[in-house]
């Protein structure tokens, strides 16, 4: 397998599996507040899950870094008839206070941004500050067995060795991930910053396994994603959270 692609700070990995999971917390937790949501999505680049939220009468505001980006999500959402329902801010985790001026949510995304940030715990404390009293984050962060066993089923063991024992989970000065995370690791830091993690799942456990040559239609894609799902069903499988690509938590402000 070859070293992985240029990292996208929006983190262009967002498993459909996981939007659906967010749009589902997003509809509970409407129903119980009678009214739509106010949502942050830091590092939510074209809309990706901002704008699915936005169709669905949520209120979103989008903090991304880049200008180019931010111009996709405006059309983006022009085409889906929600523009109205979308803000668009540029800035990024390390200076979120400054970007949020004072506005409060009641749900947080936070997808693929805490492996590029300066301080990933400034940045938590910083969306936990602008969630009210038990408001809800959803986080994507990369998770680093899967790295761990990409590189071996590559024979690229020594790049393997360094990701498994370099405390950032990087497996070299060329790894494009400042870090990664397990999932012990994560929700110790979720806890400092002053959140309770309720569920924590791996993503993509098998797919970025699976040579692309055999990935060709979405009906294969698809069965990847259900045998991913049935991976995680049953008791005693919970250590399989540990080899997603991805590592998705559902956490409240403590």
């Amino acid at each position: 397998m070859p070293d992985e692609q240029p990292p996208r700070r929006r983190a262009g990995a967002r498993p459909s599996a996981v939007v659906a999971v967010v749009s589902a917390l997003a509809d509970e937790h409407r129903t119980r507040l009678g009214r739509p949501l106010q949502v942050l999505d830091l590092g939510g680049g074209t809309g990706g899950v901002a704008v699915p939220l936005a169709e669905a009468g949520h209120q979103v505001v989008v903090v991304d870094p880049s200008p180019d980006a931010l111009a996709s999500l405006a059309r983006r959402a022009r085409e889906s008839g929600s523009e109205g329902h979308v803000t668009a801010v540029q800035g990024d985790g390390d200076r979120l206070a400054e970007s949020l001026a004072g506005r409060e949510f009641d749900l947080a995304c936070c997808h693929g941004t805490l492996e590029f940030v300066d301080d990933p715990e400034s940045t938590l404390r910083a969306i936990q500050a602008a969630l009210v009293p038990g408001g809800l984050l959803s986080l994507l962060v990369s998770g680093r067995l899967a790295v761990v066993f990409a590189k071996t089923i590559a024979g690229e063991f020594e790049q393997a060795r360094a990701a498994l024992v370099d405390p950032a989970g990087r497996w070299g000065a060329t790894d494009p991930l400042s870090r990664r995370f397990d999932p012990d690791q994560i929700e110790a830091l979720l806890t400092r910053t002053g959140f309770t993690a309720d569920h924590t799942r791996g993503t993509d456990i098998l797919g970025h396994l699976v040579p692309s040559s055999h990935l060709d239609s979405e009906a294969d894609r698809a069965a990847v994603a259900q045998l991913d799902e049935l991976l995680v069903v049953g008791p005693g499988r919970e250590f399989l959270r540990t080899l997603g690509h991805g590592l998705h938590i559902i956490a409240h402000r403590s």
